[in-house]
């Protein structure tokens, strides 16, 4: 019989002022990507497709590496949209063959005064069909479980959202001004003597 666990995650961050807006950089979704996931757990399949390897995640008696195929793109407004594809469940190929996933999500830079804001929000969803060992564990600690373990994975998400996300895009927009001032510095530099 399969088993449903859900959780959701909103967010609202502060972001301090830089030289370049924060939606310009919200632009490039693969450094997003890098900046909210280990590089090493991420293999990027086109400009907005990815692969994302999960650390092992234990639940009962089980031990599962879910590996998400998920789309981040952004759109015009500066708007993040994220959205799983395919799952693969690695070490247990009975909850492989019996397991869903879905993730969406958004994050949305908005204007409140004189500060922007990173608005956002993420829904998980698993379904599975248990392994025979686990179908006579009562339903109310299945669900409790579950549904803890997916919150704590989007709380994980959130908080390298809170540092990772900010910590990088100020590297980021100091990086890209300096570009621009040596830019414009060769640009004023003569570049014939003058006699």
């Amino acid at each position: 019989m399969p088993i449903r666990f859900n959780a959701s995650q909103s967010v609202e961050i502060a972001v301090a002022d830089q030289p370049i807006p924060i939606q310009h950089y919200l632009r490039q979704p693969q450094r997003l990507v890098k900046a909210l996931v280990d590089p090493s757990r991420i293999e990027q399949l086109s400009s907005e497709k990815f692969c994302l390897k999960m650390r092992p995640l234990n639940f009962m008696m089980l031990k599962v590496q879910p590996t998400v195929d998920m789309r981040i793109w952004a759109e015009p407004n500066g708007t993040i949209r994220v959205e799983s594809l395919a799952c693969e469940i690695r070490g247990v190929e009975y909850i492989d063959q019996r397991f869903d996933l879905n993730l969406a999500g958004q994050l949305t830079p908005q204007l409140k005064g004189n500060t922007t804001y990173l608005v956002g929000r993420a829904d998980l969803e698993v379904m599975v069909e248990l392994p025979p060992p686990l179908l006579f564990t009562p339903k109310p600690l299945l669900e409790a479980t579950g549904n803890g373990l997916l919150r704590s994975v989007l709380l994980t998400i959130k908080q390298r959202l809170l540092h990772q996300l900010l910590s990088d895009y100020r590297t980021w927009a100091v990086a890209q001004k300096e570009e621009v001032v040596q830019e414009r510095r060769s640009l004023l530099s003569p570049n014939t003597p003058i006699a």
